[in-house]
């Protein structure tokens, strides 16, 4: 029990010392600000004067210093990929490059093109390319349409069976 109140009158002690500082401290901090003030310009000078050294002209990190040369290699940022479409823009780095195919660069050299930014153009950067692969999706979906002539089924009294253009001949000819 004597240890408990020893304790208790050491901690208000501690309480008091501590407020007694406080108080001290912001008797005195008017001075300090002054001194502060001065500081910080100093400070400002110098950091000026401080320009980064970057002879690789690595890219600069969110820290405003350049990236590690290593993580520059691992993201393969010394990679060029050039896009013809996007206006000859070149896209450093794999991850870039293929993320720029959702963006409103390529979608807009796309739009000018005349040609739909859908998947099928995915890794295609050449106007000629793009126009080439356009001109045989194009084909491939009009041989694909519906054509009425040959498609169309049509069934005459007996159950059997014709398209279009054959039914069409038997009626005119009076054989059906």
């Amino acid at each position: 029990m004597n240890s408990v109140l020893e304790q208790q009158r050491r901690l208000h002690e501690e309480i008091e010392r501590i407020e007694n500082a406080i108080v001290d401290e912001l008797l005195e901090k008017p001075k300090a600000d002054e001194d502060v003030e001065d500081i910080e310009i100093v400070e400002s000078e110098e950091e000026d004067d401080d320009k980064i050294y970057n002879p690789l002209k690595l890219p600069i990190g969110f820290d405003g210093k350049p990236i590690p040369f290593w993580l520059y290699k691992l993201h393969g940022l010394g990679e060029k990929y050039p896009c013809e479409i996007c206006g000859n823009y070149i896209y450093m780095g794999r991850k870039a490059f293929d993320r720029h195919f959702q963006e409103w660069r390529h979608a807009h050299g796309m739009r000018c093109l005349g040609i739909p930014n859908t998947r099928h153009f995915h890794e295609i950067t050449l106007i000629e390319d793009a126009y080439t692969l356009w001109e045989k999706l194009k084909s491939k979906n009009n041989a694909q349409q519906f054509k009425s002539d040959t498609m169309e089924e049509y069934e005459d009294n007996e159950g059997n069976v014709f398209n279009k253009k054959t039914y069409q001949d038997l009626k005119k000819q009076g054989l059906l």
